[in-house]
């Protein structure tokens, strides 16, 4: 394979992913990209961690010896606080996870009151404890865990548009809480949140909205300096585990993203 059309591949339970596709794509507008899909184990919000430590590997495994990536990066917060070690031992190549921007939320507090909105199984992780106790140690951090707004955000980019009622349902977990009404940061600690952004910012205007995708960006270009790339962009390939109607409707309306190439894994 041309050491230039090697591909990057980013990895998640369903198209969470693709808010950290663009700020790498604003950064590395050729690079060759190969997004998978667990369409067939979606979602992973729900799933016990025994269950995500089995299955993300081996899915990894198989995506990276048909697509021979330079890079992957596992763009799933709870994939990642639960999988990352384990995918990293067992690849022979550079790996990247996702990390609740705890850090970027605290930097920026007023009130010294941060939300994190995740999935059920991403914000009970010790990791999230670490990750606030290090970073945001003067602050009240609150949590609520979402799998109807990975839901939302799926249902978006295949043409049905999210309600807001249920965005601020959904918002109310965090701001009903005691302390809750002091939130001025919310940290979208699954990469799906942030496809509803503009939804969510309708519903919450005083909160400002945080995320890893630009930091994990930075990662890979760092982690892919001096490497080639095509001169010009390049078709993107979506990969799915299942693909059904729902995916394929998904697929249909990414073409404009340029996924025009469509697969089974």
């Amino acid at each position: 394979m041309d050491p230039a059309t090697q591909p990057i591949l980013f990895f998640d339970s369903g198209v969470g992913g693709l808010s950290v596709v663009a700020p790498t794509r604003a950064l590395l507008p050729t690079a060759p990209i190969v997004y998978a899909a667990d369409s067939a184990g979606f979602p992973y919000g729900t799933k016990s961690e025994s269950e995500i430590a089995a299955r993300v590997p081996a899915l990894l495994g198989r995506l990276v010896e048909r697509y021979r990536p330079r890079l992957v990066v596992i763009a799933c917060n709870t994939a990642s606080t639960i999988a990352l070690p384990v995918v990293r031992a067992a690849l022979d190549l550079p790996v990247v996870g996702t990390v609740p921007a705890i850090k970027v939320a605290a930097e920026t507090s007023r009130t010294r009151v941060i939300g994190v909105l995740g999935t059920q199984a991403t914000v009970r992780q010790p990791y999230v404890d670490d990750l606030a106790a290090r970073f945001a140690a003067d602050c009240t951090v609150l949590r609520h865990g979402s799998a109807a707004l990975v839901e939302l955000a799926e249902g978006a980019l295949a043409g049905t548009p999210p309600p807001p009622d249920a965005i601020a349902a959904e918002l109310a977990g965090l701001f009903d809480q005691p302390g809750g009404d002091r939130i001025d940061v919310i940290v979208n600690a699954c990469t799906h949140f942030p496809l509803l952004e503009d939804a969510m910012r309708a519903v919450a205007p005083q909160v400002a909205f945080v995320d890893g995708g630009p930091g994990i960006a930075r990662r890979i270009v760092a982690l892919t300096q001096g490497q080639a790339f095509p001169a010009t962009p390049v078709p993107g390939r979506l990969v799915f585990t299942r693909l059904g109607t729902r995916e394929r409707a998904i697929a249909a309306g990414l073409e404009s993203q340029r996924f025009t190439v469509v697969e089974a894994l």
